[in-house]
């Protein structure tokens, strides 16, 4: 979709729903203001019960609530989903797609395979940093890294798998390894099985971000003579790793939530 130019209608509440491949996040938002979130496994919205369970104790909280915002990298769960909201709901529900009005022109060669989660970062990008070129990292059960220029348009960006992945591989692959949970190494080199792989997973993503950025930043300035250049991180594994880049990004810890209700901004009730 092209940069659309619209101006952002911020509805007085709004319920923003994101569906991620391990965690589900329900927020509440006045206007540009995120007031509450709540997590939940992704896997207890897997039917109808699950999904009423975890949406009737919030939206009961808001009795003018009737807007909502849905945004979903799990397609078997998003009509599900939505027709509660709908049926809950008197307002607009709008579904986080790249055929919707975007805050940037999305070069991909098969857009309906772009994620609505990275839609949300990057039209978030743009409304925090307008006139810069972005790098946005999403450390989540993957890690993807998407590209904004300092003008409108999605430049490209890389998919790689994330850190409780990594340590999943290890584990189901081989025959001796076990199952380590992810944390920030206190030293640098492992002295047991368990410190091996973790600080061999935790540094390599480190280190290969950090190589990452330095490249595009690098390509940002040679090839879009781009000047400012800002780094943000998001996802459940950001607070930690971005703290170990030498970059340190900026950790927005409910981007795709805040950029789910700007597009949902931009995309309702046109006719207001």
């Amino acid at each position: 979709m092209l940069f659309s130019g619209r101006q952002p209608l911020f509805c007085d509440l709004l319920l923003v729903v994101e569906i991620g491949n391990t965690t589900a996040s329900i927020a509440i938002f006045r206007g540009e203001e995120c007031l509450e979130v709540h997590h939940a496994p992704t896997l207890t919205m897997s039917c109808k019960n699950g999904v009423d369970a975890q949406l009737l104790p919030v939206i009961a909280k808001y009795p003018a609530l009737r807007d909502a915002a849905l945004c979903s990298v799990v397609p078997l769960l998003d009509e599900s989903i939505c027709t509660s909201l709908r049926s809950f709901l008197p307002g607009e529900v709008v579904l986080i797609t790249s055929s919707m009005h975007l805050p940037f022109t999305l070069h991909y060669d098969s857009p309906d395979s772009f994620g609505a989660d990275r839609i949300a970062l990057c039209a978030l990008c743009r409304r925090l940093y307008p006139g810069e070129a972005v790098i946005a990292l999403d450390i989540g059960t993957a890690i993807t890294v998407d590209v904004l220029g300092s003008g409108q348009d999605y430049l490209g960006g890389f998919i790689m798998p994330g850190l409780d992945l990594m340590a999943k591989a290890l584990h189901e692959h081989t025959a001796r390894l076990p199952l380590v949970g992810i944390g920030r190494p206190e030293t640098l080199l492992g002295l047991s099985t368990v410190d091996c792989i973790r600080n061999g997973i935790v540094l390599e993503c480190v280190c290969g971000l950090e190589g990452l950025i330095v490249k595009i930043k690098n390509w940002l300035r040679d090839k879009h003579d781009e000047e400012s250049i800002r780094v943000i991180a998001t996802g459940g594994n950001a607070p930690f790793i971005a703290g170990m880049l030498d970059s340190s990004p900026v950790v927005e810890e409910h981007a795709v939530l805040r950029g789910s209700s700007y597009l949902f901004s931009l995309n309702a009730y046109p006719s207001r």
